[in-house]
């Protein structure tokens, strides 16, 4: 049973490297990269593997209602997959990157707890060690984005701890209302007895959920602590916030507990698709004025999020499917712009599209991984971001939702507008710069050339007999709801 070790192993390394790494990194480098790389194996193992099966894990052996259950299905998953990715290219980027900031042990702990906290989300079963593995990935996550010591990042770190006190308050009083009301935790359980109890606690308990969660994924109108966090951390710290722990953290578990747990009440769905659409406009517009790179970059991840939702309320199996590839998309793409970004940082010292040049020749493979990241992004073919874009859109047709189909190409031809700025003023301008080309190491272009690759790759994930394997079962766990609690509740008995 692996399914301990997507928690285990990260805050076991965290723990030896605490106590091993003294003042020299080195120690820290080789077991971070050590553990994301078998996390990153045993999770593309597990989504090859398990594909329709629902695994379960009690832990210490405690039956429901007592035990902590783990489960592991096809969502579950994919997911593990989309954080490892990252998680591993995040770490390969940051050896050399962090060194110019410091050499510092602890920046190498506090990434092994984000990681423990966002796979033990994906992995728990359970309401209540979701909300304290969350914790511990944003308590680590507040702790990076003021790595760097300046004063901007204590700013944004202090405004990301205020609001996610406030989500986290209005998440932890969502399950202390769905325990008053069904007396359990374990979210099979809750499903299973939630139609027994009165309409009203489920409307009481999806509010404060999707206010909590939707501050966590940053949607508009609870996007406020987002630009400056994203914006002011370390690059590969960026990458992992904006490409996967607003998706651990807010859309993996809208989806679980909306569908699977609350069945995807119609009010929510709505709730959803408006949700979606907003964030996919302002964020847009409000990326399009940017000059800096990378606080460009956090609002385009509130637009992109915004399509996710979008999907997700669209609530057909076509809908669910161009959210879940573009939730895998998004991560990829959005992940390589933020390394991006850091590269040339750390080369030109700035993040001011204004005061950047001609790259293609000076940094060659941070330039031509940009260019495909852009158009990822942009919804261009034949890069992943088109195909889940262009599923979301034929989804919102077929459901009779055309005025959101629209809303959806025009932000993608906003975004394709800003990128082609990005494109112009950063990287293809004549500016006469001084760059300093080799603090660029073979590991951070081998990193934005692995999440180059996949942008390509990816789309292959849509291609019949492929996506039978990929992206079906993670459809048909989300799509079939109720079937979740049978699933989760019969695989007990196998442990």
């Amino acid at each position: 049973m692996i399914l301990p070790y997507y928690i285990i192993i990260p805050l076991l390394t965290a723990f030896i490297i605490s106590l091993i790494a003294g003042k020299k990194d080195i120690y820290a480098i080789w077991l971070s990269f050590i553990a994301t790389t078998a996390l990153l194996i045993l999770s593309i193992y597990s989504l090859l593997t398990s594909k329709h099966e629902t695994i379960t894990y009690t832990m210490s052996g405690w039956k429901i209602p007592f035990g902590i259950v783990l489960v592991q299905d096809a969502l579950t998953s994919f997911t593990l997959v989309t954080v490892n990715i990252i998680a591993f290219t995040a770490i390969l980027f940051s050896i050399n990157y962090i060194r110019y900031l410091s050499s510092d042990w602890k920046y190498y702990a506090l990434f092994m707890l984000l990681l423990t906290g966002m796979n033990g989300v994906v992995v728990t079963g359970d309401l209540f060690n979701l909300y304290v593995l969350m914790e511990i990935a944003l308590f680590a996550a507040f702790a990076l984005v003021a790595y760097g010591s300046r004063a901007e990042e204590f700013e944004a770190a202090f405004k990301y701890a205020v609001m996610g006190s406030i989500s986290s308050f209005m998440i932890l009083l969502g399950i202390a209302v769905t325990y008053s009301a069904t007396s359990y935790l374990t979210m099979a359980k809750v499903a299973e007895v939630l139609p027994l109890v009165d309409k009203k606690v489920v409307f009481w308990v999806g509010a404060l959920f999707i206010a909590g969660f939707s501050l966590k994924a940053a949607s508009i109108p609870f996007h406020s602590w987002l630009p400056d966090a994203h914006s002011s951390a370390p690059a590969p710290i960026s990458a992992m916030l904006s490409g996967v722990l607003i998706k651990a953290l807010g859309i993996y578990v809208l989806l679980r507990i909306f569908y699977n747990v609350l069945d995807a009440p119609e009010i929510f769905l709505k709730a959803f698709l408006v949700l979606g659409t907003i964030s996919i406009l302002i964020g847009v517009f409000l990326a399009i004025g940017q000059w800096d790179f990378k606080r460009l970059l956090a609002y385009h991840s509130i637009s992109q999020i915004g399509y996710i939702l979008l999907g997700i309320g669209i609530g057909t199996p076509l809908g669910i499917l161009g959210a879940v590839f573009h939730l895998l998309n998004h991560a990829i793409f959005k992940g390589l712009l933020f390394l991006n970004s850091g590269a040339v940082e750390i080369a030109l010292g700035t993040r001011d599209l204004r005061k950047m040049g001609n790259l293609s020749k000076i940094l060659p493979v941070t330039s031509q991984t940009s260019l495909i990241a852009s158009l990822s992004i942009s919804g261009i073919p034949p890069f992943n971001g088109f195909f889940s874009k262009l599923i979301i859109i034929i989804a919102a047709i077929e459901a009779n939702l055309p005025w959101y189909a629209f809303f959806g190409i025009i932000g993608s031809l906003l975004t394709l507008a800003s990128f082609m700025k990005v494109q112009r003023y950063g990287f293809k301008a004549e500016n006469v710069i001084e760059v300093a080309s080799n603090k660029i190491d073979w590991r951070m272009n081998l990193a934005m050339i692995l999440l180059a690759a996949l942008c390509i790759l990816t789309s292959m994930m849509v291609i019949p007999g492929i996506r039978e394997v990929t992206l079906d079962p993670v459809v048909s766990v989300v799509a079939n709801k109720t079937e979740y609690i049978k699933l989760v509740l019969g695989g007990l008995n196998e442990n």
